[in-house]
């Protein structure tokens, strides 16, 4: 055999190979996003009239939602887990991010747990307090976090002071029920103390 057909033949098998990879991949978030579509049920849809942004616009890159509390949980559930440049604007009745070549994410008010600064989200490290992450609450119960890396992280500021009067609520309310297991010796579903 000569050296072509040689090389031809490494090069197919490792385009072979490099194809079943890639078949893997896109099928295994293809189920990911299967599994996920009951949990993670219908997004919320913004209203016809958002009335007055109170906070923003800002824009960054929007680095996907993940299930709380993991941060490499990403959701595969629709575009929900695409990451995109993004404008966050806050208005009386929830928070929007606008993402282009993607839906936009309507935050209703109400669903919002907390809003806080971490270092990344997604499987995406950032460095400290680089990434902006609301976590809220889907109208199925099910709680995610939403992360956006500001082009100008000094805004962070604003929407953390914004909501900090929930966001310490909800710390509260973990650090008591972390308590609660302690004490009773009880585990969670997932067999932790």
């Amino acid at each position: 055999m000569s050296s072509w057909g040689f090389n031809l033949i490494i090069a197919l098998g490792a385009f072979i190979v490099w194809l079943i990879l890639v078949t893997a991949v896109v099928r295994g978030w293809r189920n990911r996003g299967r599994r996920q579509e009951a949990v993670v049920g219908a997004m919320p849809t913004a209203p016809s009239d958002l009335g007055e942004a109170l906070r923003g616009p800002h824009t960054g890159l929007y680095l996907g939602s993940t299930l709380a509390p993991s941060w490499q949980n990403r959701i595969a559930v629709g575009d929900v887990g695409d990451r995109a440049t993004a404008t966050i604007t806050g208005y009386a009745a929830g928070i929007e991010i606008a993402r282009t070549g993607a839906s936009t994410i309507w935050i209703p008010e109400e669903s919002i747990v907390a809003v806080r600064t971490e270092n990344g989200i997604a499987g995406k490290a950032m460095g400290r307090d680089g990434v902006l992450v609301v976590r809220w609450a889907l109208p199925s119960g099910t709680q995610i976090d939403s992360g956006l890396r500001g082009d100008d992280r000094t805004t962070y500021a604003e929407w953390t002071q914004a909501y900090s009067e929930i966001t310490e609520k909800a710390f509260r309310e973990l650090e008591l029920a972390d308590e609660n297991r302690t004490s009773t010796g009880k585990t969670d579903e997932k067999g932790n103390k």
